[in-house]
C-alpha cells in the first residue's frame, strides 16, 4: 500500500480458463488487493503465457488495469519497457508456434465457448506438456531470453532499461546498446520465494 503503483508482470496464476470459471485462486487475489483498492493504488497486470485468458471483468473486481505486452512506461524519470518476456524466447521455435496459435482472437472466441471442464482438461494438459518441455535440459538454452531480440524490443521502444519475467532466471543484466549502457532485469517465480523490484 505505500507503493505508488503495483505492475505485474504475468503468470501471478498457474493457469487462468476463463473469467467465468469461478478460480479460488482469483478469489484470494481480488480479497489481497482490497487494500490498495481502498488506498486508490494503482494496480497494472501485464499477461503472461499462463494468464493471457484473463479479461477485463476480473481485472475490473480486481482493482487491475490491463497493460500491453509491450509497454514503455516512466519509472521516477527513466523510460523503461516492460514485458512478460516469452516473446523474447525466440530460439524457441516449437513455443513461438504454440503462443501464436493461443493469442489468435479466434483461437481464443472458441476456446471460451467451450465448457469449463473442457477448458480445464486442456490446460492441465498443456501445463504437463510445459514441464516435460521445461525439464529437458538439452532445451535449457533456446528457453531462454535470444539476446538479439532483447536488444530489438529496446531499440524500437527507445529505452535503455528493460524489466521482464517468464524465464524464472532472476538477475540483472548489464550490457551495451547503440554504444551506451543498458540493463536488463529479470523478475523470478514465486514457488519457493517472493520476487518483488521495488523502484526507487
Amino acid at each position: 500500500v505505500n507503493a505508488d503503483a503495483l505492475y505485474i508482470l504475468g503468470d501471478l496464476f498457474e493457469a487462468w480458463i476463463g473469467d467465468d470459471a469461478d478460480d479460488e485462486t482469483g478469489k484470494q487475489f481480488v480479497d489481497a488487493m482490497r487494500p490498495l483498492r481502498e488506498a486508490r493504488k494503482p494496480c497494472f497486470y501485464m499477461h503472461g503465457n499462463r494468464d493471457f485468458l484473463l479479461g477485463e471483468r476480473f481485472a475490473r473486481e480486481s482493482g487491475m488495469t490491463l497493460l500491453p505486452d509491450l509497454s514503455v512506461i516512466n519509472l521516477y524519470g527513466t523510460p523503461t519497457l516492460l514485458m512478460h518476456g516469452d516473446s523474447l524466447c525466440t530460439d524457441d521455435a516449437a513455443y513461438q508456434a504454440f503462443r501464436k496459435q493461443v493469442r489468435s482472437a479466434e483461437w481464443q472466441r472458441q476456446f471460451l465457448s467451450q465448457g469449463i471442464e473442457k477448458r480445464q482438461a486442456f490446460a492441465t494438459q498443456a501445463r504437463n506438456e510445459s514441464q516435460r518441455h521445461t525439464r529437458d535440459s538439452s532445451k535449457a538454452a533456446i528457453m531462454d531470453v535470444n539476446q538479439q531480440a532483447v536488444e530489438a524490443a529496446m531499440k524500437s521502444a527507445k529505452v535503455r532499461r528493460l524489466i521482464h519475467g517468464h524465464t524464472h532466471r532472476p538477475a540483472t543484466h548489464s550490457f551495451d546498446l547503440n554504444n551506451a549502457p543498458a540493463t536488463r532485469t529479470v523478475l523470478g517465480d514465486w514457488y519457493e520465494q517472493e520476487s518483488v523490484m521495488r523502484i526507487p
